[in-house]
């Protein structure tokens, strides 16, 4: 039976053991780049350099160009998602398709039905499709993901899993749920690069070189945040209460997943 996690709010003492020196900011969202992230933590006042942020589009475009290691030019992805995911494509040189262009965001036409099933609507170079938060998904997208993932030795990737995301004081559908149609229609599971996925965590790893004993997760999330640092060997857990999951959460009995700390919100670490 897990212990009863730590509450660190208030305990100067307990506190002072748990902080580390190093941080790295690690993120579900693909919506944003490393750069964009860079700026809303500066905005908030919060050091930070944009090697210290490792999000899931990033981890998705290093996971495409160093470990599939794809020959060009049949290395392009198709993108079901935001500006953030071709940033860090772009950055390490993969080529894409889809994502925010334009003229992927309108209705079906007959001539669109009919190329998708002839094939002469599919770009032949393409070898991934890659499924992230996309706040423009549409019938049109979807239909031609679908249809690269009935090509042979085609791909299947997805940023992260998230269900939901909490935007506004609510919770909004998040890139699991748009991904969801896929895996549907065809029967398949994704490749998985954000949290909990441990190809996520070896990545940070490899490039952190983290002694995983002295390093905690810190999140608000227990299926994401806290699984990802329990399965990834971590030597502790801490979850906020400042998003998704609350503490009665992991108070019912048989909670799957329990952190080893817990603080009211992260602000409650300075003392």
């Amino acid at each position: 039976m897990a212990a009863s996690p730590i509450c660190l709010s208030g305990d100067k003492a307990a506190i002072e053991d748990f902080i580390s020196k190093r941080i790295v900011f690690v993120t579900n969202n693909s919506t944003k780049s490393r750069a964009d992230y860079k700026k809303k933590l500066d905005s908030l006042g919060i050091p930070s350099n944009v090697d210290e942020i490792f999000g899931s589009a990033y981890s998705s475009a290093i996971y495409i160009s160093r470990i599939l290691r794809l020959e060009p030019p049949q290395n392009k992805v198709f993108v079901l998602g935001e500006s953030g995911i071709e940033t860090e494509l772009a950055s390490e040189n993969i080529p894409y398709i889809c994502g925010s262009d334009p003229s992927f965001r309108r209705d079906m036409t007959p001539a669109d039905y009919a190329g998708l099933v002839s094939g002469e609507h599919l770009d032949p170079d393409v070898a991934v499709v890659l499924s992230g938060l996309d706040f423009h998904v549409n019938y049109l997208k979807l239909s031609h993901g679908f249809h690269y993932l009935q090509k042979a030795g085609m791909r299947f990737l997805a940023t992260n899993t998230d269900s939901t995301l909490p935007s506004g004081g609510g919770l909004f559908p998040g890139a699991g749920s748009i991904g969801v149609p896929l895996i549907n229609m065809t029967g398949r599971q994704p490749d998985v690069m954000g949290k909990p996925s441990q190809k996520m965590m070896d990545a940070i790893q490899g490039k952190f070189q983290l002694d995983r004993e002295k390093t905690c997760m810190v999140g608000d999330r227990l299926d994401t945040d806290i699984r990802f640092g329990i399965e990834g060997g971590l030597g502790g857990t801490l979850a906020v209460l400042t998003g998704v999951s609350k503490k009665e959460d992991w108070e019912a009995e048989g909670a799957p997943v329990k952190p080893r700390f817990w603080a009211n919100a992260l602000g409650d670490l300075r003392g």
